[in-house]
């Protein structure tokens, strides 16, 4: 980073260091060259950056364990996946394919790759119970290997909020009947326990 004198308009030029384009960013407060490799760029078109859950996926993952692992008083990873991909499995049965999609567009990126995975869209929509019978059929799913507490649905709505941003997590859920809202609320003291961990 090179600092330069200060300029009143932000500007944008590309020119070539070695095999890769440089961008050179002018702003009222310094200038600064970025390297990014030729396939990136066309033109004078500014890279389009990487979205963040994308590059901290492991990140956000391992919190979101934890997370489950803490409320459900659970040992290993392994029980907690089988609890949460329970979990988000009797909830899409709920759901269309239009409203399935919407809400795992919110979530970080490896439980929106769970949530859609081996989703059979052509199924039946399925109606939303008492919670003690949606929680018998989340201890259902892969019944020989579930080893999925009382608080499954409460605990994954906790850890899912803490990883989600909050506004973009209620958008989704106010275009969803009320049952789907109401599978997701979580009731706590403090409203900052429910604040996105990783952003």
């Amino acid at each position: 980073m090179r600092h330069g004198p200060p300029f009143r308009s932000f500007a944008a030029t590309a020119r070539f260091c070695g095999t890769k384009r440089t961008f050179v960013y002018s702003t009222n407060l310094l200038n600064f060259d970025i390297c990014v490799g030729n396939d990136a760029v066309a033109g004078n078109q500014l890279p389009m950056p990487m979205p963040w859950t994308y590059r901290h996926a492991s990140k956000e993952w391992r919190a979101f364990l934890d997370d489950v692992k803490e409320r459900m008083s659970l040992e290993s990873d392994n029980m907690a996946y089988t609890a949460v991909d329970a979990v988000l499995q009797v909830f899409r049965r709920r759901l269309n394919a239009q409203e399935g999609l919407e809400f795992a567009s919110v979530l970080p990126s490896v439980l929106r790759a769970i949530f859609v995975h081996d989703w059979d869209v052509t199924g039946p929509r399925a109606e939303f119970y008492d919670r003690e019978k949606l929680l018998s059929e989340v201890k259902a799913v892969r019944v020989n290997h579930n080893l999925t507490p009382d608080n499954a649905i409460e605990a994954t709505a906790w850890a899912v909020r803490r990883t989600t941003n909050r506004r973009d997590f209620e958008r989704v859920l106010a275009k969803l009947p009320a049952e789907a809202r109401d599978f997701w609320q979580v009731d706590v003291a403090d409203p900052a326990e429910l604040e996105q961990r990783i952003i």
